[in-house]
């Protein structure tokens, strides 16, 4: 389990995990989405779902001028990376 704080206006680079990454919004908001999937904006108390398939191409803060924090359990094989990126 991780916990990750976005800056204002922050956002992740195109990534996967390899694993099942459940994320969980403690502050602020953020959007997700995977590919072929729909971005969702969420909100503290609201979740999303990655797959160990699928690539992570949106994950950002949804505010420019506050920070946003969330929780990431990832199910995955130990000593396997957390984050791989994707070209």
């Amino acid at each position: 389990m991780i916990t990750v704080e976005y800056s204002p206006g922050g956002a992740d680079p195109v990534h996967r995990h390899d694993a099942h990454g459940f994320i969980y919004v403690l502050e602020g908001s953020i959007v997700m989405g995977v590919k072929g999937g729909k971005e969702v904006m969420l909100t503290p108390g609201q979740s999303f779902h990655e797959g160990p398939e699928d690539v992570h191409t949106v994950g950002r803060n949804a505010s420019q001028d506050k920070p946003a924090k969330f929780l990431v359990l990832l199910l995955k094989e130990k000593g396997k990376p957390a984050v791989i990126p994707v070209d």
